[in-house]
């Protein structure tokens, strides 16, 4: 599993032995879960498990080799990572960040050798029905190391 960089080195702590709404440290692992699905979708080339991370609503986007903007609905990754993935059970990913406000909260992952692509990606994430869902993606593609 990949772990972010920036995990928080001093989490609240509380003496009451059951807490009764979420934590800070939850919520990371909970992102952390649903970032590692992305990841492991894109390490496997298969859609279906990486699907359950994103809002039904999700937008993907970048700037294409023309310099446009590129992207529109989720659905577009998933046709990307069924057709134009290859397994890549050895490709490295990071989650390099996560940053929490409430119900919403923005994480980049770093990847390398992803089907042969080094790639930068930010998420946008919303906790909706006590669950955490991407809402938006962006990203930069670099040289392959």
């Amino acid at each position: 599993m990949a772990q972010a960089e920036n995990a928080p080195s001093n989490p609240q702590v509380t003496s009451n032995k059951t807490v009764s709404k979420s934590t800070y440290v939850e919520d990371y692992q909970a992102i952390t879960e649903v970032l590692n699905k992305y990841i492991e979708g894109c390490k496997q080339a298969k859609s279906s498990i990486m699907k359950s991370a994103f809002n039904e609503h999700a937008t993907m986007y970048s700037v294409g080799a023309d310099g446009k903007l590129a992207g529109g609905a989720i659905p577009i990754l998933f046709e990307g990572i069924d057709k134009d993935f290859r397994p890549s059970p050895d490709a490295q990913a990071a989650i390099t960040r996560i940053e929490i406000v409430g119900n919403a909260a923005s994480a980049r992952i770093d990847a390398n050798a992803m089907s042969g692509i080094a790639f930068t990606d930010f998420f946008h994430l919303l906790k909706v029905e006590g669950k955490w869902t991407v809402v938006s993606k962006i990203f930069q593609t670099h040289p392959a190391p």
